[in-house]
């Protein structure tokens, strides 16, 4: 696919597009303080999709349970106060440029069976717009739609009155080119199947009290879009762990406060030497690993755990159960891919629905810039049963 290029303004919004959504770089960068982003294929899997979250810093881990718990941990909603919700959440991506037909739209749900067991499912849907190819010349090849979904179904269970674990498996589609577009390669949609196992800890006694979780997500196959074997990349398969806090302050207000540290269980490539020979076999050998094995050097892949680590906060103020104000900040190293920012939010909560609005204050420029930067969120729960 790298073998085309649109006209300008097409060639804006496919090279933003492209960033979100197709396979990594093959070149790292070598700097006096050395680049070396991590990226996959599927990244729409880590974008955070409910509005809730959005604007607590994309913090949800170990918040209170909410129908958006598919996207974040499962095992909360044994705790949920109501035996089913189902919420519905849209997302406009790239909205700063301009563009109106690239966004996420997903749908959650949770059904409590019992006192002790749950099913879980969710679908997301990340339409990349109308994309006119066009080969070296500036001749028109033709126009494409390049979307992704993807659907999981989940099962949690109580250990005791304050833990739950549970496991979610997912179907990834990724359908960016398909057949021959005039570069001489024949291309498919990419499948990928994963699966997520979390645990949930909540001490809370009315309302107050410390909340935990750990989240291990997308752990699954590669994804190709050609039929070569060799060809394909890892998802987005990560380690995240997160804690929470919520104080009664008078019975009417409550204020929580939330971490969450994520880990991405995917190792950076190898970097570029500039000898051909060199490169070519290291990255033969990085696109041909396993993926177990994959999930373990990520953690020692010479370029540091720490820088490595994406850390974000937030604060949710709540009068009366009812109405909510948010905040947070999210942080990632600058050798890792540098996106910090920060985000406000507020949600209305009635007996049968919850409505949540974020924004993200935009923030950097250029290719720093964020693509959700100056973008309003909307999320809407709907909840059902006692």
């Amino acid at each position: 696919m790298s073998r085309f290029h649109a006209t300008y303004k097409t060639a804006t919004k496919f090279f933003c597009a492209a960033i979100a959504t197709i396979t990594f770089s093959t070149t790292a960068i070598a700097q006096t303080d050395s680049i070396n982003i991590v990226s996959t294929a599927v990244p729409f899997l880590r974008i955070s999709p409910d509005a809730r979250a959005g604007g607590m810093g994309d913090v949800a881990i170990a918040t209170s349970p909410d129908a958006n718990a598919s996207f974040w941990n499962i095992s909360k909603v044994n705790f949920a106060k109501k035996r089913s919700a189902i919420a519905v959440n849209y997302t406009p991506w790239l909205k700063d440029l301009g563009l109106t037909d690239v966004y996420l739209a997903t749908v959650a749900g949770y059904r409590q069976l019992d006192d002790v067991q749950a099913l879980t499912g969710s679908l997301r849907f990340f339409s990349l717009g109308n994309i006119q190819l066009t080969d070296y010349s500036g001749n028109l090849l033709n126009s494409v739609k390049p979307s992704e979904f993807a659907v999981d179904l989940g099962y949690t269970r109580m250990l005791n009155d304050k833990m739950s674990v549970g496991v979610a498996l997912r179907y990834i589609n990724s359908r960016l080119v398909v057949g021959d577009v005039g570069t001489g390669v024949l291309y498919k949609a990419g499948n990928a199947v994963s699966a997520d196992v979390s645990v949930y800890h909540d001490a809370t006694d009315e309302g107050e009290g410390l909340r935990w979780g750990v989240v291990l997500s997308n752990l699954g196959t590669k994804i190709g879009y050609t039929n070569d074997a060799k060809n394909k990349d890892f998802i987005p398969a990560n380690f995240g762990a997160g804690v929470s806090y919520t104080k009664d302050v008078d019975g009417s207000n409550k204020i929580t406060f939330a971490l969450d540290v994520n880990k991405l269980l995917v190792p950076a490539a190898p970097t570029a030497t500039g000898v051909y020979s060199v490169d070519s076999a290291n990255l033969s050998e990085y696109r041909t690993g396993g993926v177990v094995a994959s999930w373990l050097k990520s953690f020692n892949d010479g370029t540091g755990v720490g820088r490595s680590m994406q850390v974000s906060g937030g604060v949710e103020y709540g009068y009366n159960e009812q109405f909510f104000v948010r905040a947070g900040y999210f942080y990632e190293n600058r050798n890792r891919g540098n996106r910090k920012y920060a985000t406000v939010g507020a949600g209305f909560k009635l007996d049968f629905m919850d409505i949540n609005l974020s924004y993200l204050i935009p923030s950097g420029a250029g290719i720093t810039r964020n693509p959700l930067s100056n973008t309003m969120r909307l999320g809407v729960a709907f909840k059902l049963g006692e």
